[in-house]
């Protein structure tokens, strides 16, 4: 059996490897050395173990990807084969509609969406498209991300394609350590379905809006082709590697950064702002109110 003290140097050194910030390692190092010679981790079962070191990652660096996470099965800890990995992943999308759990029209002709995950591209390219072919002739529509817990890159680029004219649309920036270089996301020009242009757009989000949904939520925003309503979001904005160092216990490592080419920065740890804050009570209402006014 593992030890903690093994999960927890397994943990450092993917940590020190990885994380996209190299000058932060030492200090997150630090910290979590001093409480294991605290004693702080002693006589904890996994389960809280990975909870309270998670807690004291992200008190040393307040990034909310930095987690150890317990799963009750366990898992090899040999490297996943590239093409298991992404059956694997593939099975889990398509048993959850590639993210895609409810489209409908509303009462005055409003569109609703409910999407729990943004799916890469090349996987829910089809239930995108086919969600937006759906909602092609309503004449406002309301995007439900308060239990959108994160997904793909280009999967959010996909879906904020369908807002834009065209492909000249700059939405985001990721910087990848390991390589050094950043990727720049646009607009695509070929879609599968109609665009949605020229007709108002909410986004409802909550405080489990999370990574790929908060992108989805700030690329709208700051483009300004959205207006947000809800609640402040988590705060994610680092993709993420996850790597076992134990049967049952996983160390996710943000290894990259989100870089918004609007506002040069990105919602890790401060979450995306509502233009509408509705904390309690029902936003999907507001949502509604809203789109009525502007579509008159």
């Amino acid at each position: 059996m593992t030890t903690h003290h093994e999960i927890i140097e397994a943990a450092l050194a993917r940590i020190t490897a990885g994380y996209v910030f190299p000058e932060k390692t030492a200090g997150i190092d630090a910290a979590i050395r001093r409480r294991l010679d605290e004693g702080a981790y002693q006589d904890l079962d996994p389960r809280e173990l990975c909870e309270r070191v998670t807690a004291d990652l992200q008190e040393a660096c307040p990034d909310k990807h930095l987690r150890l996470l317990w799963a009750e099965e366990p898992q090899s800890m040999d490297e996943e084969p590239e093409d298991v990995a992404r059956a694997r992943f593939a099975r889990y999308a398509r048993e959850n509609n590639y993210g895609v759990r409810r489209v409908e029209q509303l009462d005055g002709n409003i569109g609703y969406l409910d999407l729990r995950m943004i799916a890469p591209a090349d996987l829910g390219g089809p239930a995108t498209a086919a969600a937006m072919q759906l909602l092609a002739a309503t004449d406002g529509l309301v995007i439900d991300l308060r239990q959108c817990r994160g997904g793909s890159p280009e999967g959010v680029q996909l879906w904020c394609s369908y807002f834009f004219a065209d492909d000249g649309v700059h939405l985001n920036d990721i910087h990848h350590r390991a390589t050094g270089l950043t990727r720049q996301y646009w607009t695509l020009g070929h879609l599968a379905a109609p665009r949605y242009l020229d007709r108002p757009v909410t986004v409802l989000t909550s405080d489990l809006t999370f990574s790929g949904g908060e992108e989805l939520a700030y690329n709208l925003k700051v483009l300004g082709r959205a207006t947000l309503i809800g609640q402040a979001t988590r705060g994610g904005a680092h993709p993420t590697d996850r790597v076992p160092v134990a049967p049952h216990v996983t160390v996710t490592v943000p290894a990259a950064r989100s870089i918004n080419p609007v506002t040069g920065t990105n919602w890790e740890g401060v979450g995306v702002e509502p233009d509408l804050a509705v904390a309690a009570g029902d936003p999907l209402k507001t949502a509604l109110e809203h789109l009525r006014t502007r579509i008159g």
